[in-house]
């Protein structure tokens, strides 16, 4: 079976670590990997999500932060302060440093992410094929008003160093509109049996990936089953401040909100985070909630979406076994 999932950092490593326990060793995994969180900082190129992925499923993730590297030491941070060379507020440890050096001196050397990648994972062995969304430049800024007035900054600024404290007025995907997905991107979509969308951010991960011309369309047009799972519980994030970035695009933090704005794939309908009244094709034929929200199931199954309610807290690898094992279910459901 080969299965293609769209993934952002923690939510989307920790369900792939479950997913890889689920499945078989015949079983092909390609991730597509959020792009939009990358930054340059200290000269080099950062990218949180595929490096959070790789290292997760890599054995080598700080499992208390679901971040960075384990037994991190902070040497060249602290010696960065020293001269006065910021910024204070993003933490890359000494080991995660020299995974920044080796992609940015690769880069430069002219290879391109997905090279880089690749080569990153040769040391790592995460168990899937591991694809950026796309070798162009792409961030994901948000735009506020603060005590600066209103402005755009990057979405690590507005995540790490001001936690999310003041509202989102709008999210832009900078530089998706002329990037082109990376190479297998689109054929793996293509070719897959079936297509997950795990509990990650729906507009800062997912989203940043679908805002690639060509991947929504590929998701929407694909043969293979999608089936999404809630990133919220109970009215909340599972983790992290997604409902911030929900209210930027008119989407309700609740679990039938999310996969509506998904949508069916059986249909097209009114987009509520893009504008002039566009319409846009829907990108799931099946969609999971937690048992705490078994009530939303009825009208997400009225919209068109086949859905089920079953525990959805990653609470340790078996329990997101499960939750993989439910959804590759309801794929096989959808699909008959």
């Amino acid at each position: 079976m080969r299965i293609v999932a769209l993934a952002g950092g923690i939510g989307g490593a920790r369900f792939l670590r479950g997913l890889l326990a689920a499945v078989g060793p015949q079983d092909e995994i390609t991730v597509i990997g959020n792009t939009g969180d990358d930054i340059h900082l200290y000269g080099l190129k950062v990218c949180p999500d595929l490096d959070t992925v790789m290292y997760t499923l890599g054995g080598g993730i700080n499992e208390e932060q679901g971040w960075g590297r384990t037994d991190e030491t902070w040497s060249i941070k602290a010696e960065m302060k020293e001269y006065g060379v910021g910024p204070e507020w993003f933490g890359l440890g000494d080991r995660d440093f020299a995974t920044h050096l080796v992609r940015s001196q690769m880069l430069t050397a002219g290879y391109s992410l997905s090279q880089v990648t690749e080569a990153l994972c040769v040391r790592w062995k995460p168990g899937v094929r591991l694809l950026p969304m796309s070798d162009d430049r792409v961030e994901t800024h948000v735009r506020i008003t603060d005590g600066q007035g209103t402005r755009a900054v990057h979405f690590q600024e507005y995540w790490v160093k001001l936690h999310a404290a003041v509202d989102a007025e709008a999210i832009i995907p900078v530089g998706a509109d002329t990037a082109k997905p990376a190479p297998g991107v689109l054929e793996a979509i293509a070719e897959a049996d079936v297509i997950l969308l795990p509990p990650s951010n729906p507009v800062v991960s997912i989203g940043s990936i679908l805002a690639v011309p060509g991947i929504r369309e590929a998701v929407a047009a694909a043969p293979a089953p999608v089936v999404g799972l809630s990133p919220i519980i109970g009215g909340a994030p599972v983790r992290g401040m997604a409902d911030k970035v929900l209210a930027a695009v008119g989407v309700e933090a609740t679990a039938e909100a999310v996969a509506l704005d998904y949508g069916s794939r059986t249909a097209l309908r009114g987009s509520s985070n893009e504008g002039g009244g566009g319409r846009r094709a829907g990108l799931i034929d099946g969609w999971l909630v937690d048992t705490a929200d078994a009530a939303a199931v009825d009208a997400v199954e009225a919209a068109g979406i086949a859905c089920r309610a079953v525990p959805l807290l990653m609470t340790d690898v078996d329990a997101t076994a499960e939750m993989a094992r439910a959804a590759l279910a309801l794929a096989e459901q959808v699909r008959k």
